[in-house]
């Protein structure tokens, strides 16, 4: 690249930057601090390159001294219009009149270069000192470039640090928000299966108590028919009792004289029937009072209930992280450049003008690749929960009453008979 190239290729992206800069509506504060960024960093690194590296040489020659100091007069200038700029804020209605004003004072700088500067420094250089200004220039280039990119690096790093912060942080919020969710869901499932419970015990509760009164006046029942079957065998024993004794006083002698009977006990009939009317007094007696000799025994059993509450059995993560990857891509770029050739005319005849100072310039130019990044989507990750039912078995041991009832009805009768 030429030293004539290289002066024209950062105002040409000035001019770029100045274009879009003005196009930016008061709305769209980010886009135009990023633009003004990009072009303050143009403009200081054209000044920087001049001043570094083409006016010490230039100042060392008696042609070009006076064209070095307007040059830094405008580039002193210029800085102070940016330092200006950078101070307004980015949305105030003089913003863009002022950038404006910049804009024409760099364009009238960059005519300056063009149609004085460069010719001049062309005229009083030899080609040997102006491709090491070239080459300095280059150099200085490509370490603006390279801190560029390294500062850009380390933005995007810091970007993204702050970024996978963030995420995290946010999906530790969702997190414990679901967690408390989940905790509230499970308080809830617990305290309505409690509920069941209780209700469940409370119903089998009910139930065993209506079972064992049932049970209770069963027995009863059953006692009380045994009552009255033993109390009738009673009166049929003493019924016979009766009639033996009265057969035997009837067969008793008398001694004919009432009175000396009645004293001996020798009056048979008339025991007789005392005897039989105690003996249905005390049975009646006795059926009277069985009812009020019940003795209810319960009988009680124990129900299993089962109940369900929720347990958390894990955390499953999911993280979004950035990974980059090197990729590469072919481009054909377009280099032009200015091919001096000298020929013998078709013909002597003169047909232009002639024995005349002619100067003309060509631009040798370079496609250089222009990286940008763009982003879409690859895939999607949905996350979500899915809920299964199964059927758990569960065993345990549960206690009941039972009841062994056991006749003495042989013994009694040993009794009796003794």
């Amino acid at each position: 690249m030429n030293l004539r190239s290289l002066m024209l290729a950062g105002p040409a992206k000035v001019v770029e930057l100045f274009a879009k800069l003005a196009e930016t509506p008061d709305t769209a504060l980010k886009t135009r601090e990023r633009l003004f960024a990009e072009l303050k960093a143009e403009l200081e690194k054209h000044v920087e390159l001049e001043q570094k590296h083409l006016f010490p040489v230039l100042r060392k020659q008696a042609d070009t001294k006076e064209l070095v100091a307007a040059a830094i007069r405008d580039n002193k200038d210029l800085r102070t219009m940016l330092s200006e700029l950078d101070a307004l804020p980015k949305n105030d209605e003089a913003f863009l009149s002022k950038v404006a004003d910049l804009q024409k004072a760099f364009r009238q700088h960059a005519r300056d270069e063009k149609r004085e500067l460069l010719p001049a420094v062309q005229k009083a250089l030899s080609e040997e000192q102006v491709q090491g200004i070239v080459e300095k220039m280059e150099g200085s280039l490509a370490e603006a470039d390279e801190a560029r990119q390294n500062e850009a690096e380390e933005r995007r790093a810091a970007a993204r640090r702050e970024r996978d912060e963030r995420e995290q942080a946010e999906l530790l919020a969702q997190q414990e928000q679901q967690a408390e969710q989940d905790r509230q869901a499970a308080a809830r499932r617990t305290e309505k299966a409690a509920r069941e419970a209780v209700a469940a015990t409370v119903q089998a509760a009910e139930a065993s108590v209506e079972a064992v009164a049932q049970g209770a006046r069963e027995v009863a029942r059953t006692v009380t028919q045994g009552t009255q079957r033993a109390t009738v065998r009673a009166l049929e024993t003493t019924g016979a009792a009766v009639e033996h004794t009265a057969a035997a006083t009837s067969s008793t002698p008398r001694t004919g004289f009432p009175f000396w009977d009645a004293m001996f006990g020798l009056s048979g009939a008339s025991s007789s029937r005392e005897v039989a009317t105690r003996a249905t007094n005390a049975s009646a007696s006795a059926s009277r009072q069985a009812p009020g000799n019940e003795e209810v025994i319960p009988l009680a059993e124990e129900v299993l209930v089962v109940g369900k509450q929720t347990v958390n059995t894990g955390t499953t993560r999911i993280r979004r992280y950035v990974v980059e990857t090197p990729v590469e891509q072919q481009v054909l770029l377009v280099r032009e450049r200015v091919v001096v050739e000298r020929r013998r005319p078709a013909t002597n005849k003169v047909t232009g003008e002639t024995l005349t100072e002619l100067t003309i310039e060509v631009v040798e130019t370079d496609e250089v690749p222009v990286v940008a990044k763009s982003v879409q989507l690859r895939e999607e990750i949905v996350v979500r929960t899915e809920r299964t039912e199964h059927v758990e078995t569960v065993r345990d041991t549960v206690r009941q009453d039972e009841v062994e009832i056991e006749h003495a009805n042989t013994r009694h009768r040993a009794r009796t008979r003794g």
